[in-house]
């Protein structure tokens, strides 16, 4: 089995590349829908948030009102690392039930979509990994678009995460989203190229199938040395 890790930076088009492989065919673990099933009313991870955020992030519902705590946790440093910290273990729980699924089923490329891959380390499971670049002044100007937000505020939301040059360093693939959808679109077929070219001996061990082989191996030589013991 192969893990493709995707990443990239706010308003960097992820969840566009993300849709590419979706439509591909390739079967993705969405870390941002993990996220918003472990803060529902009643989960752990909401008991966590209200403990730590108050009651005054909740809406009319009970449920969490993602754009004040977003806006909270931006404008504090500190509060930020709280809020990773509280949900980073429901998150990874949850992202390894995905994938686990996926396995069962067979699937042997999973590509697994999470912005905080490097912060959260599990860019050591993942192989290879692919970072969606965009350049500073496009990233700043889709950000200012997409969420109406002033040139200062976007720049504030930029700086709270890693720095997108160093994502793009650190990565196996980079996919460069600077220019139009068409130019990410031709990027994007050398990549599934890429993520979809046969396995190795190892990831083919890690597959159902593969490990399924090792029992019915290990099974059947036990049985034979059993046999010529007799």
């Amino acid at each position: 089995m192969r893990l493709v890790g995707l990443t990239g930076g706010i308003a960097s088009g992820k969840s566009t590349v993300s849709g590419l492989f979706k439509s591909a065919g390739v079967p993705v673990v969405d870390a941002d829908v993990v996220a918003r099933n472990v803060v529902q009313k009643g989960t752990g991870g909401w008991k966590k948030i209200v403990k730590a955020f108050g009651n005054g992030i909740l809406l009319e519902n009970g449920e969490i009102d993602r754009a004040q705590l977003g806006q909270i946790v931006f404008s504090d440093p500190e509060k930020r690392k709280l809020l990773n910290r509280l949900l980073a273990p429901h998150i990874s729980c949850g992202i390894f039930w995905e994938i686990l699924k996926l396995w069962v089923k067979g699937c042997l490329v999973i590509v697994v979509d999470i912005p905080l891959l490097f912060e959260t380390k599990m860019d050591r499971w993942t192989d290879p990994v692919v970072v969606v670049w965009v350049d500073p002044k496009t990233q700043i100007e889709r950000l200012m678009s997409r969420d109406g937000c002033g040139q200062e505020q976007a720049q504030s939301r930029i700086d709270a995460q890693l720095a997108l040059d160093w994502k793009k360093s650190e990565a196996d693939i980079v996919i460069d989203n600077s220019g139009s959808l068409d130019d990410t679109k031709e990027q994007f077929q050398e990549v599934l190229k890429q993520v979809s070219a046969p396995l190795t001996w190892k990831e083919r061990m890690m597959s159902r199938d593969g490990l399924l082989s090792i029992v019915v191996c290990t099974a059947a030589g036990v049985l034979l040395a059993q046999k010529n013991l007799l």
